[in-house]
């Protein structure tokens, strides 16, 4: 750990790290939990702003259906900002992306702050809609940006920083949410107007500190450019090894130039690696915590639980989440990052393929929060507490899968990472033998 807080003293790596963190994945934790505390206040003003515009109450399923989108809404959002992530980055580079991510952030802030006073939920569901957005968009941004700051023996760890500020998000939307802070009637629109303070300090910050190095080396072919960014971020010296990765890496993607989603479905090459963060970022999604997250009061409540005691049991779980995010940190410096759902993209997949994975389990990630979201309730209603045993179902193939098949990622090149999921066997046969006997013929 010595090694690793000296290194990050001596530049502007730990800074830009928490600006990252700010602005990226802690808005994403914070708008998943943000709506627990104000949900009963945000459906009495849907029945208010609906009398006052009709002049008679609407059906109670009609405040159903818009309390409905209003929560949904956020992962379609989500989801069409995950799809833009190849066009944006790559346009922008993973800094200018961030700042535009923020700025969009900022407006969709103001949207929910007026929402109130304009007395349109109409306009609720458009902030959700930009909110969703920010997240997809802003927290695979977030992710490729540390991975391609980090020199090798760093990049787990680096990366896991986003988990940890995820956890923070989801702690700070239940924290803001009780009573005694923000979570009254006549606030509830501030409370969901948090995170804009945040994305304004990096909109300002940001421009100030250096673009992603391996962006600038293999994307723009800036290896002056790339070196300074280095010596920035992480303090003087030549960072040969870390230039001749990339090289390493560059001259492979010259040979396989940048792919579009569809064309890394089709690739054979990486189906393990595919595979790999398909099956792990499902087990993740499926593993009951998002469905915590997000219906919390439902849950508790099941429990026994007194509703008026819900906020502060909800606390103390987003406390348990930070300290377990953190404990992963701690251990990656001993053991391996490999394993934690957050590093994985960029860990498996070279400069040429990355954009695409992002986007790819984007696209799985926010699908299947937007089913868990509409699936659950009918599964606690259905099941109560023993629908937590086919979430303990999913957890348990995710550590086989990860157990047995993962290869391990500590202290290896992304090429070196690639080989070894080359030859992974299947059946007694793995597809790096396949292509010698290939070549040979």
């Amino acid at each position: 750990m010595e090694t690793l807080l000296q290194q990050l003293t001596r530049g502007n790596a730990l800074f830009l790290i928490i600006i990252l963190g700010i602005g990226g994945s802690f808005h994403t934790g914070y708008h998943i939990t943000e709506l627990s505390s104000p949900s009963p206040y945000i459906q009495r003003f849907i029945n208010s702003s609906w009398y006052n515009r009709y002049e008679e109450p609407p059906p109670p399923q009609t405040i159903t259906m818009i309390w409905s989108l209003i929560v949904s809404m956020y992962a379609v959002g989500g989801l069409f900002g995950t799809m833009s992530v190849t066009f944006v980055s790559g346009m922008l580079g993973r800094k200018k992306a961030m700042i535009c991510n923020s700025s969009i952030a900022i407006v969709a802030a103001g949207i929910m702050m007026t929402s109130k006073y304009a007395r349109s939920y109409e306009m609720i569901i458009v902030a959700r809609i930009l909110y969703g957005y920010t997240a997809g968009l802003g927290s695979s941004t977030h992710l490729m940006y540390l991975g391609e700051i980090s020199p090798r023996k760093f990049r787990g760890i680096v990366t896991l920083t986003s988990v940890t500020f995820g956890s923070l998000g989801k702690l700070s939307g239940q924290f803001f949410g009780l009573s005694e802070i923000l979570g009254r009637e006549e606030l509830w629109n501030i409370v969901l107007c948090v995170p804009a303070f945040f994305s304004v300090v990096q909109v300002i910050v940001l421009p100030f500190l250096p673009e992603a190095p391996r962006y600038l080396f293999i994307e723009k072919g800036d290896d002056m450019a790339c070196k300074k960014a280095l010596q920035s971020l992480w303090g003087q010296g030549d960072y040969k090894e870390e230039m001749d990765e990339m090289l390493a890496e560059q001259l492979a993607i010259e040979a396989a130039p940048p792919k579009s989603p569809l064309q890394l479905l089709r690739d054979r090459s990486v189906r393990w690696q595919l595979m790999s963060m398909s099956i792990i970022y499902c087990c993740n999604q499926l593993s009951g915590m998002s469905a915590i997250s997000i219906f919390s009061f439902d849950i508790f409540l099941k429990a026994g639980i007194p509703g008026d005691k819900i906020r502060y049991v909800t606390l103390g779980l987003g406390v348990s989440e930070i300290i377990t995010s953190i404990s992963c940190v701690s251990n990656s410096l001993s053991f391996t990052a490999g394993g934690a759902t957050a590093t994985l993209n960029s860990e498996l997949f070279i400069q040429s393929s990355r954009l695409a994975s992002f986007v790819l389990m984007g696209i799985q990630r926010w699908l299947m929060f937007a089913i868990m979201g509409l699936v659950f309730p009918f599964l606690i209603t259905a099941l109560n507490s023993y629908c937590f045993v086919l979430f303990a179902c999913m957890c348990l193939l995710g550590f086989l899968f990860t157990f047995f098949i993962l290869p391990e990622t500590k202290g290896k090149t992304l090429l070196e990472i690639s080989e070894e999921f080359k030859a992974l066997t299947v059946c007694g046969k793995s597809s790096l033998e396949k292509k010698n006997i290939q070549t040979k013929l």
